[in-house]
């Protein structure tokens, strides 16, 4: 099997394979396809099922031992994202258990002490609002501003697309504390608390079942958490990348099964479809898209920990092949299945929807190629 295949080209601990098996059982227990189904319905609300994560320690991961959680790392992290991504599940786990914590480590240690061990034990849902209208993925585009106002800020400005906005309990927020809009210099970081004054939200579905909302903030009450932000936004945007990419694997691995299934049991002409040359050779097409995925996957898992340019270049790079494969995937996965594969009531769809909203997440594939281009410089990636 695939699994069986891993340990030549990765070896994972006892540890992490026990990690996997331990949100795999509460997947195939806890978050079949019907709940899911039933959620995207009611508007994508997931609190509840993030609650769920958080009973199963998976809130804590990335917190350190000291401030409550688990202190793992970015391939345990990996590893947690792809079985969640396997069952399709809907909840803003990236967003609050691991690119909030890589937001807030930069903090004084007071601040992360008061909120650390919430985040871990999941009792305050806490999650970034980075994106702005018009940045066009450019996280550096901040029109947000901040003021001082005695022992705390004032932020004026709006923030798009913020997962589970109204069903979150607070927000990390960029702010711009000085600087052009299009400045990294003087982007501070802020954490604001749901219904403070100057505070609200509106939340949306978005189309692959989940929910996101809009953050509106009119002189609101603001804590700082530094004022030299734009190193902190671009680590948790990597974080935020690693995340996509494991998420995207599982979410194709299983896509991929569901489709092989479909083949070994649909007959057309009298012979099941699996007979048929033509669709055995997609199918390998899509098997190595898959694994080219997979291993591109973990490339950028392990360049998490590298200085900041090759962990830049290193993300983008992982964030173009995962962007191709998702695409090729799901369209020849979805072509595969004929006209069921775009109805709602089957699961593959969902798969596919959820595959493009993936592929748009931390900038497309056509804006990480020109991040990618910009860091060539001379060698032009052939020797480097």
């Amino acid at each position: 099997s695939l699994h069986d295949a891993l340990p030549i080209y990765f070896d994972f601990t006892d540890d992490q394979n026990s990690l996997r098996d331990a949100v795999a059982r509460w997947v195939d227990k806890g978050f079949d396809f019907s709940r899911r189904h039933a959620l995207a319905k009611a508007g994508g609300f997931s609190r509840a099922v993030y609650d769920e994560l958080a009973e199963l320690g998976l809130t804590g991961l990335a917190v350190p031992e000291a401030e409550g959680g688990m202190g793992f790392g970015a391939v345990e992290a990996m590893v947690v994202i792809e079985e969640l991504g396997r069952g399709l599940v809907n909840a803003p786990y990236a967003a609050a258990a691991l690119v909030t914590p890589a937001l807030i480590t930069t903090a004084s240690t007071d601040l992360q002490a008061s909120c650390l061990p919430k985040i871990a034990s999941g009792e305050a849902l806490v999650v970034p609002a980075l994106q702005e209208r018009a940045a066009r993925y450019h996280a550096w585009h901040v029109a947000t501003t901040a003021r001082p106002n005695g022992e705390y800020w004032a932020l004026s400005g709006q923030k798009s697309v913020v997962p589970a906005a109204d069903e979150a309990d607070k927000f990390i927020v960029p702010a711009r504390i000085s600087g052009a809009v299009d400045a990294t210099e003087g982007i501070g970081l802020f954490l604001v608390k749901k219904g403070a004054p100057g505070v609200s939200t509106v939340g949306y579905p978005t189309q692959d079942g989940g929910r996101a909302g809009e953050l509106k903030l009119d002189g609101a009450q603001a804590t700082l958490i530094t004022e030299q932000g734009w190193a902190a936004i671009e680590y948790a945007t990597d974080v935020g990348i690693a995340a996509a990419c494991a998420e995207a694997v599982g979410l194709m691995d299983r896509m991929t099964a569901i489709t092989v299934e479909y083949l070994n049991t649909r007959k057309q002409f009298g012979a099941t479809l699996a007979t048929f040359q033509a669709l055995r050779h997609r199918i390998a097409d899509v098997k190595m898209q898959l694994e080219l995925g997979r291993s591109m996957s973990y490339y950028a898992t392990l360049k998490l920990g590298e200085p900041a340019a090759q962990r830049r270049r290193a993300l983008s790079q992982a964030k173009v092949q995962l962007g191709q494969s998702m695409r090729f995937v799901g369209q020849q996965c979805t072509q595969m299945h004929g006209g069921i594969g775009v109805t709602d009531e089957y699961i593959s769809s969902h798969y596919f929807k959820r595959l493009t909203m993936l592929e748009m997440a931390y900038g497309d594939t056509m804006h990480h190629l020109g991040e990618v281009s910009a860091r060539m410089q001379d060698t032009a990636g052939v020797f480097a």
